[in-house]
C-alpha cells in the first residue's frame, strides 16, 4: 500500500461505515429463510430457521426442523430475549451471562443470533488499514466495547467491502484480544432487492475442522411487521 493511500483520509467515519453495512443487512424489517449447518470432525447436521427482525430492537427466530428441535423460538425485545421450548411448554429469559453461550450447539454465540447488543451504538469505532478480499476493495475497522456496554466481546475487527458496505470478514477476540472466532461471508447475491452475503460461515479459532454455516434461501426487506408479532404470545404460536 502505498503511503500516500495510507494517510488518505476517508469521506465516511467508521461508525458510518459500520451502519451502512449492518443496515444493508437488516433493513427497516427482514424476514429470513434459512439452512444453518454445523461441522464437526465426525457429524455434521442442519436446521432450517425463520427470522423476522425489526431495526435492532426487536427479533424472532423459529426453528422449523429438524423434528426435535421444531417449534423452539427465540424472541428479543429490546435487551430481553426470551426462549420458548415446546416440549417443556415454558418460556425462559436468557440471563446476559447466557449471551456468550453456545446459539443452539452451533459456533454462534446467542448474542451473534439475537444481537442483544448493537455493532453501531455499544462499540468505539476506528479504521486500521485497507485489504482486498474476492476482488473487492474493504475498510479494515477495529470496534472496542464501550467501557458501559455488556458486551461478549473484547474486541471486532471488521472488513467490509467499499463500494456495496458488505461486511465480508469479522474477527472476534475475547478481553485478552485472543482470537476466537472467524467469520466469512461470501456467495453475494441480490436478494429482496438488496446485494447480501448469502454464505457465511463461522470458524472457531482453537478448534480444527469446525465451523458453522448460515445458507440464506430468501429474504424480504421492508414488509412491516406489526409491533404485536414480538411478543411471548406469538412465539409460542409460531409454526
Amino acid at each position: 500500500m502505498l503511503l500516500t493511500q495510507w494517510l488518505q483520509q476517508p469521506d465516511i467515519t467508521a461508525k458510518e461505515v459500520v451502519k451502512r453495512a449492518n443496515d444493508n443487512m437488516r433493513g427497516e424489517t427482514s424476514q429470513s429463510e434459512l439452512i444453518i449447518r454445523t461441522v464437526r470432525p465426525t457429524w455434521q447436521r442442519e436446521m432450517t430457521v425463520k427470522t423476522w427482525m425489526e431495526g435492532e430492537k426487536y427479533a424472532m427466530i423459529l426453528i422449523k426442523s429438524p423434528a426435535k428441535e421444531k417449534g423452539v423460538a427465540f424472541l428479543k425485545r429490546d435487551k430481553e430475549v426470551w426462549n420458548w421450548v415446546p416440549a417443556l411448554e415454558r418460556s425462559i429469559k436468557l440471563p446476559p451471562s447466557m449471551m456468550t453461550q453456545s446459539w443452539m450447539g452451533t459456533d454462534f454465540t446467542n448474542d451473534d443470533l439475537v444481537k442483544e447488543s448493537s455493532i453501531v451504538e455499544d462499540y468505539v469505532h476506528s479504521f486500521s488499514g485497507d485489504t482486498t478480499i474476492n476482488g473487492r476493495q474493504c475498510y479494515i475497522i477495529d470496534m472496542i466495547p464501550k467501557p458501559e456496554a455488556a458486551i461478549v466481546w473484547g474486541k471486532l475487527t471488521l472488513y467490509i467491502d467499499k463500494k456495496d458496505f458488505l461486511e465480508l470478514h469479522t474477527k472476534f477476540y475475547d478481553e485478552d484480544e485472543e482470537l476466537i472466532n472467524t467469520m466469512n461471508a461470501s456467495n453475494i447475491k441480490m436478494m429482496g432487492g438488496r446485494l447480501i452475503p448469502t454464505y457465511i460461515e463461522m470458524i472457531p479459532a482453537d478448534k480444527p475442522n469446525q465451523k458453522t454455516v448460515l445458507i440464506y434461501s430468501n429474504v424480504i426487506y421492508n414488509k412491516p411487521i406489526p409491533d404485536t408479532f414480538f411478543t411471548l404470545q406469538q412465539m409460542k404460536k409460531l409454526n
